[in-house]
């Protein structure tokens, strides 16, 4: 199967900090296409897979690539956050890792109908899970100005939010926001952009937020940590890879929490004390991973 452009990032670091070579279960929580899956399933003939995700496109590519290994793996259609309610799909005792992959693929932000790249035209969709009504459109149409602005400062971290919903109050009165397009020329409007050398176009920060926004990407993340690290035996590996401070943030002091024993015995060692970042080589081949932070832990 071709690999549909899709770089798992920190390959070596992943695979390192899970002790991917030890026989046992290796719970996959964003599978995305497979790639950090189908590594350690090439490497270690006693590794099993469990392998979730909310995006059926995405599942059913994993499905394709993992088919040579289908007696070592199981796929399941979830949001990771709900396996924790569902204890029969996991055989906790058996876990030797944990990998939580927070970013979204190229496999999704190369397909314009998803509409979560700013350049490339499409509907302002942004869906993981394409079951859900919550679109990005929905949010731009139904939004009350003082709301947008809030969702553009939290979790787009951007300065002039008011002024930027406001103009995106008087475009959709005006019928002339209905695509990604329309929007990435608002906020080049907004911002006044100039395109300069090394500096982030305003609108990739404006797409993050709608999408953590439609797609409560960091809903209940330290909750879900948390119970998933008091839930898997001693021994287990959990590796964590975020894409914006903001997902960083929330595993960092998740992982502190369970190291210091504020409530209680500690329950994590953190392997990591500062995260970990993709080399210069791989940045070169992969431009997609410079913002990629790995945090791993190990169960006590």
């Amino acid at each position: 199967m071709k690999d549909l452009g899709h770089r798992p990032v920190l390959m070596e670091e992943t695979l390192a900090y899970l002790q991917a070579s030890r026989a046992g279960v290796y719970l996959d929580c964003t599978i995305g296409l497979g790639g950090h899956a189908l590594e350690i399933l090439m490497r270690n003939p006693g590794a099993r897979i469990i392998g979730l995700d909310r995006d059926e496109l995405s599942l059913q590519a994993a499905a394709g690539r993992l088919a040579g290994y289908k007696d070592r793996v199981k796929l399941f259609l979830i949001d990771f956050r709900e396996v924790l309610d569902f204890q029969d799909l996991v055989p906790w005792d058996e876990v030797r890792g944990v990998l939580v992959d927070l970013g979204i693929s190229s496999f999704q932000l190369d397909n314009p109908e998803r509409g979560f790249s700013f350049n490339l035209e499409g509907p302002l969709d942004m869906r993981m899970d394409t079951r859900q009504k919550t679109t990005a459109e929905k949010i731009l149409m139904t939004y009350p100005e003082a709301r947008l602005a809030e969702v553009f400062k939290k979790y787009g971290e951007l300065h002039h939010t008011r002024q930027l919903a406001r103009k995106i109050a008087t475009r959709r009165k005006l019928g002339l926001l209905k695509t990604t397009t329309d929007l990435k020329k608002l906020v080049e409007e907004v911002y006044r952009w100039v395109p300069q050398k090394n500096r982030l176009h305003p609108a990739a920060r404006v797409f993050q937020a709608l999408r953590i926004e439609v797609n409560q990407e960091l809903k209940d993340l330290d909750t879900f940590l948390e119970r998933l690290a008091r839930q898997c035996p001693p021994g287990t590996r959990l590796v964590v890879i975020s894409f914006h401070s903001l997902e960083d943030r929330l595993v960092k002091k998740s992982f502190q929490r369970l190291a210091s024993g504020q409530e209680g015995q500690p329950v994590l060692n953190i392997l990591t004390r500062k995260p970990v970042r993709p080399s210069p080589e791989e940045i070169e081949v992969n431009s997609r991973s410079h913002s990629a932070k790995l945090r791993a832990a190990e169960r006590i």
